[in-house]
């Protein structure tokens, strides 16, 4: 009897197994704060359904969806037509919010919001200003004591879509960093040390004083770190918020159909000129039929009822015009 009721109970316990689906993916840092609420929001509406995201940067996420280890993959640049030819099925670029990457740092004695022009970002990540009082830092913040303190840089160590977004933007403002270094989600820095992932940039700007890094927004925001406004293309120091960023979103009139586009340096007095679109890399024929009818569903959700809970995490979403674009791409995904 025993015996009976110990099996009745495991079958009872293993009931929900059965039904459990988990959908696995990784890639990019930069949207893990807004991922990691969509994908608990839709555990708590489907707990059938479970998300594993490795955040592990773009340039794994995109290795991993071309080898088709995980479900999905998730990068703040797009991937290169090189990239999509390696894969063995159509890899389809979805939208999912927009984000700011800024200038981060640490410097003693200043607590204020210091002003960077695009020279002098492209001469710090060259490693052609050393100091914290270079008359390229001085004269754009005039009343602030900046020191005379070496500058300690600090870059991404691994295949980064922030750092795509970044070096996208310093190859268009100088065309020094264009020549000598270009863009991409790796690059040979001239100068710097390099920490993992968003988070072990934060980490590192915020321990070390005299350091300078790029982040995105919310990990500045969330380690309280100090960060900079940045001069536009229409020479406005603009600081990195929701309107700036959708302001810069703003620029893109005609969104190419497969949503491989670069705001950054956008047109517009208001737009934040490190402003980025981040993408989640989607399959469109799954290897298990189940699982991509699910990744249709949760995207429609995410275009839909995941869009609002954007402002909360300072990430911008998807503008008007470019939601129903994603929700006809969504089709292809099964």
């Amino acid at each position: 009897m025993i015996r009976r009721i110990a099996l009745v109970v495991c079958l009872a316990l293993a009931v929900p197994v059965f039904g459990q689906t988990t959908l696995n993916g990784a890639g990019a840092t930069f949207p893990y704060p807004m991922y990691s609420k969509w994908f608990s929001e839709y555990n708590k509406l489907h707990p059938d359904i479970q998300f594993n995201y490795q955040s592990i940067g773009s340039g794994g996420g995109i290795r991993q969806v071309i080898a088709g280890t995980v479900d999905f993959g998730a990068s703040d640049g797009p991937m290169t037509d090189e990239q999509l030819a390696q894969a063995k099925i159509k890899i389809v670029h979805i939208p999912t919010v927009l984000g700011a990457v800024v200038p981060a740092y640490n410097v003693p004695g200043v607590s204020g919001e210091l002003k960077f022009t695009p020279a002098a970002l492209a001469g710090i990540f060259l490693g052609k200003i050393t100091s914290w009082n270079d008359p390229a830092l001085t004269s754009v913040n005039p009343g602030v004591n900046l020191p005379n303190q070496p500058l300690i840089v600090i870059h991404r160590s691994d295949g980064s879509g922030t750092t795509y977004i970044f070096t996208d933007y310093l190859s268009k403002v100088s065309n020094e960093w264009q020549n000598q270094v270009g863009k991409g989600t790796s690059v040979k820095w001239p100068v710097g040390l390099g920490g993992k992932g968003n988070e072990g940039v934060a980490g590192m700007v915020r321990q070390m004083q005299g350091s300078i890094g790029y982040v995105e927004l919310i990990y500045a925001v969330q380690n309280n770190i100090s960060y900079g406004t940045v001069k536009n293309a229409s020479g406005n120091f603009v600081k990195a918020s929701l309107d700036s960023v959708t302001a810069a979103a703003a620029s893109v009139k005609n969104m190419p159909a497969d949503f491989r586009v670069s705001i950054t340096n956008a047109p517009g007095k208001d737009a934040y000129p490190i402003s980025s679109f981040t993408w989640l890399l989607i399959p469109a024929q799954s290897k298990d039929k189940a699982k991509g009818k699910i990744l249709a569903d949760f995207l429609n959700w995410m275009v839909d009822d995941g869009q609002k809970m954007t402002a909360p995490l300072t990430y911008a979403p998807l503008p008007e015009t470019v939601v129903q674009k994603v929700k006809n791409a969504i089709k292809q995904v099964h």
